[in-house]
């Protein structure tokens, strides 16, 4: 049979590739460019330090200064996995890398894209409210929703200025009030957003691109079930029962740093399987996201509750 290591090269990439294109939050993976990653769960983030400008001396020149360089190491919280056996008589080796691709791909975009995109809200809500970046008790309507949302913006653009672009990401219900009212769709154009290589139209509000998600993966907290204790055989994720909506995130689009690592799956064909006639297939994903405490100014969250 093939080796089992060259059917794993091939769904890697392309899994990795599916998860930066089809996660919503996808545009903050470029963010780590910077990242040092040596496999593993752990990863180190540099932390840029300099000195301001000092007055320049006629007689002896320069101010001196320096740049200093320190890498943070963290640590990737989020390991999950799920193993599948894809049954001999259903699967042959012809036929395989079709219907296993089909089977991972259906399992990243319906399981693992919305998990993502859920833990990654859910900690710029949490990091924004420990930081005082947070505003809640607001029920949005179409009568409000512009005045308020600019508010927003402006206390971002405050902190940072208005050279960094922004990133605004809205509940599709939410965003719906912006596109049908009448007085606000004038300040609405369509732009180009690139994400993961692949560049899309989007609807912008100022020049302020907007990210529609799912409201289910724009809560404050989660639980992530482990697949196995009873009541979380299913696995996958759950909003926690102290979860709050977010109406908005307003980012700067250098922010937040996400990583998503998929560790290459492991792929076992019927021969060696030792516990069933099938191919065996397992995944594991590391993801995190953080947000350097420089960049925090760069975030705002409105949430719908009380906080």
């Amino acid at each position: 049979m093939t080796n089992a290591i060259a059917y794993a090269s091939i769904f890697q990439p392309e899994l990795d590739q599916q998860l930066l294109v089809g996660a919503t939050s996808g545009w903050m993976e470029p963010n780590s460019a910077m990242v040092k990653y040596n496999g593993g769960s752990e990863i180190r983030i540099p932390d840029i330090l300099m000195d301001g400008l000092g007055d320049y001396d006629r007689a002896e020149g320069f101010t001196k200064g320096s740049v200093t360089l320190k890498w943070q190491t963290h640590t990737l919280t989020q390991d999950r996995s799920r193993t599948f056996n894809l049954d001999a008589m259903d699967v042959d080796e012809s036929n395989f890398v079709v219907t296993a691709g089909v089977v991972m791909g259906e399992f990243q975009r319906t399981m693992v894209i919305p998990e993502v995109d859920a833990y990654r809200y859910s900690k710029i809500a949490t990091l924004a409210v420990a930081d005082n970046r947070a505003s809640g008790d607001y029920t949005p309507d179409e009568t409000t929703i512009l005045n308020k949302l600019l508010t927003d913006i402006a206390k971002v653009q405050d902190q940072i200025g208005e050279g960094s672009p922004l990133v605004l990401t809205l509940p599709f219900f939410i965003a719906t009030l912006l596109d049908t009212n009448t007085t606000i769709q004038k300040r609405l154009d369509v732009m180009e957003f690139e994400q993961g290589g692949i560049k899309t139209k989007v609807k912008a509000l100022d020049g302020h691109p907007i990210i529609r998600v799912p409201a289910a993966r724009l809560k404050t907290a989660y639980e992530f079930l482990d697949g196995e204790t009873p009541g979380q055989e299913q696995g996958g994720f759950k909003a926690a029962a102290n979860a709050k909506n977010i109406n908005w995130i307003i980012a700067a689009q250098n922010a937040p740093i996400a990583v998503s690592k998929t560790d290459k799956p492991r792929i076992f064909d019927p021969e060696t399987n030792q516990k069933a006639d099938a191919w065996k297939i397992d995944y594991r994903k590391y993801h995190d996201l953080w947000i350097p405490s420089n960049k925090l100014a760069g975030v705002f969250v409105n949430i719908k509750e009380a906080l």
